[in-house]
């Protein structure tokens, strides 16, 4: 049977729409002859510029279509797309379109985070596999829809934690593993970015052309336009508003959080967490903190975040660094790095590149490696899992759990600065009913996360 028949399934919960779904499994494989077509959601400059890398970087695979509710960014991506593949793309602004189009095997999302997992559920209900970009839910109760829709469905989904695929990741997590760290006593995240006062701006009633407001709001509250969110050519700002986003420590704290965790063994679910921030720094308006401190109990360890929009004297590992492996970055100002405290060392993990260095009491360096951006290693481990149906290194379960600390490290702040107790099992909170509530999250009609996906 040729893999693009599909039969009837079912109507897509609160959608009105009618999908279909694939008659092969997680066995089947894509001949490594078979070309495997991509369809873009969200073509703002991180999307778009995945997707052409990925398209270069692996054999028969192909962009064939592009979705954005910004006209702008839709324009400018199928022009993008139509250079690099020779074809014009498919355009449209109803991601729903896509998931019905029986030649479209992937759907790439890089839409802005509360759309993430709605978009990724329809597709994975349609017979898609997907990439979603981080951070990959906005919730704890969608996330784990995410991994509940991918195994029902048999999809292969990746999500947009790159360094699940670094080869310095893998040489950090088998020093570790063999215990020449010894044991670990503590982890320190840090994210530490500049930053400046911002106050959010006034509505405005009517939305401006370039944009389709109400479907660009999705499962968000409906709201009149705010040109404080979205822009028409940038990122805008989003990532302020908890409508959209987990702020700072969802955007560039999420990756050091994850990597983290994947080379210390990818531990279960902390039984607490404790969260303190606030707009101290600056005295801005925005809901999503200047600076916060969370702190996690797993039992034998603890796990720290520092997350800032406020320490200007801080910086990333530098590009030259990012794609240099013999070179590290100087770990004291970096701002996004990982401290892993052990018995018998300290050992310095960059996020993005940067490599990793153990030291130990003489301040000499005992081991390290190099490291580079792990976007080529990301992107062709999803292809191969397209092709051997296998599973990808962004496993939807680990890259749920290390996007569950995010959400627990905000709504600690959220409910009060408190500390907060977890029943990894139920992924509940045991002593508050309002932290519950926002780890449930709630939809707009017509734009639910189903409860059966």
């Amino acid at each position: 049977m040729d893999r693009r028949d599909f039969v009837k399934n079912s109507a897509l919960l609160g959608a009105g729409l009618t999908l279909t779904r694939p008659l092969f499994g997680a066995d089947n494989v894509i001949g490594a002859n078979e070309r495997i077509n991509l369809a873009l959601i969200g073509c703002g400059g991180r999307g778009l510029s995945t997707i052409l890398n990925c398209i270069k970087v692996n054999e028969n695979i192909t962009i064939t279509a592009v979705c954005d509710v910004n006209r702008t960014k839709l324009a400018k991506a199928a022009k993008a797309v139509q250079a690099a593949t020779g074809k014009a793309p498919k355009v449209t602004e109803e991601m729903r379109e896509l998931f019905e189009d029986k030649s479209i095997d992937v759907a790439w999302i890089s839409t802005p985070e509360h759309w993430h997992m709605l978009a990724t559920i329809w597709a994975c209900q349609a017979g898609k596999d997907v990439y979603v970009e981080k951070n990959p839910s906005i919730n704890i109760f969608e996330g784990r829809q995410m991994v509940a829709a991918a195994k029902k469905y048999n999809r292969i989904v990746q999500v947009g934690f790159q360094n699940r695929s670094a080869p310095y990741g893998f040489t950090a997590r088998d020093y570790i593993a063999n215990g020449k760290l010894g044991n670990i006593v503590t982890v320190k995240c840090y994210n530490l970015l500049g930053g400046s006062k911002v106050t959010q701006k006034k509505t405005s009633a009517s939305a401006p052309k370039w944009i389709n407001w109400e479907k660009w709001l999705g499962p968000a509250p409906l709201i009149d336009f705010d040109p404080g969110v979205v822009t028409e050519n940038s990122r805008g700002g989003w990532l302020n508003y908890w409508a959209y986003s987990g702020g700072g420590l969802a955007d560039d704290a999420s990756h050091v959080i994850d990597l983290a965790r994947f080379v210390i063994g990818d531990p279960d679910h902390p039984t607490s967490v404790y969260g303190w921030g606030g707009n101290y720094a600056f005295g801005g308006t925005r809901e999503t903190p200047e600076y916060q401190s969370v702190v996690y109990d797993f039992g034998k360890f603890t796990l720290s975040c520092d997350n800032a929009y406020a320490t200007n004297y801080m910086s990333k590992t530098p590009p030259n660094i990012r794609m240099d492996k013999t070179k590290f970055p100087n770990w004291r100002l970096n701002s996004t790095r990982t401290e892993i405290y052990g018995t018998k060392g300290l050992m310095y993990l960059g996020r993005h590149g940067g490599g990793w260095q153990v030291i130990d009491g003489s301040d000499k360096v005992v081991a390290s490696d190099g490291g580079v951006m792990p976007d080529n290693e990301h992107q062709q481990n999803f292809v191969q899992a397209l092709r051997n149906r296998k599973g990808a290194n962004g496993d939807p379960e680990q890259c749920h759990r290390s996007a569950t600390l995010v959400h627990l490290g905000n709504i600690a702040y959220r409910t009060g600065n408190r500390q907060l107790f977890f029943d990894g099992k139920t992924e509940k909170f045991t002593n508050s009913d309002e932290a519950n509530v926002l780890a449930r999250g709630a939809y707009r009609k017509g734009y639910e996360v189903p409860e059966n996906v």
